[in-house]
């Protein structure tokens, strides 16, 4: 047996071991208002408002914010060739694709699902910008679960994927407020 093959199965295992976390969350995305409130969340979790946060700490604190700023851009970066290498290496397919039982509420931006990119990076930037700002947080914690729970609930994501995307997410938020 090869690693890619014990690594399928391990993968295949735990696709059923969280089908029906996976089935009981994504029938939220039954309702109009809960898959609007998700979909929503999902869509500006892509990239768009944490770029305009990179760019609007700067302009809303001056030069203080500069080097918080530059480490969320550049963990950013980090995160990104780390789950797109993870999502190659892994190739786990999405829920929606692996399991009749899981309806797809909004399009993929990509086949594979393990980690969530998305639940990564809004992790390590809220990680960071709340560090350096507090008061962030009564807006950017509340947003990032909501993203994280997206995931899942449109059927995108497992919830190990979720749960090892906040993971990376907080390791790359904790190292970049470590080189501030």
């Amino acid at each position: 047996m090869t690693g890619h093959q014990s690594i399928s199965q391990l993968i295949a295992r735990f696709d059923v071991a969280e089908l029906q976390w996976c089935r009981r969350l994504n029938r939220g995305a039954d309702s109009r208002v809960v898959r609007a409130l998700f979909v929503f969340a999902s869509r500006i979790g892509d990239g768009a408002l944490w770029y305009a946060l990179v760019l609007a700490l700067p302009l809303a604190f001056g030069r203080e914010a500069l080097p918080t700023a530059l480490s969320m851009a550049a963990t950013g970066l980090a995160g990104l060739l780390a789950y797109k290498w993870l999502k190659r290496t892994f190739v786990r397919e999405r829920p929606f694709i692996r399991h009749r039982g899981i309806s797809l509420a909004t399009a993929p931006l990509d086949r594979y699902s393990f980690p969530s990119g998305h639940t990564l990076h809004a992790v390590s930037f809220t990680w960071q910008a709340v560090h350096f700002a507090p008061d962030l947080g009564f807006v950017l914690l509340p947003l990032a679960a909501l993203i994280a729970a997206s995931r899942v609930v449109l059927g995108l994501h497992y919830p190990t994927d979720v749960l090892v995307g906040a993971a990376i997410g907080a390791g790359f938020g904790a190292v970049g407020v470590a080189t501030l």
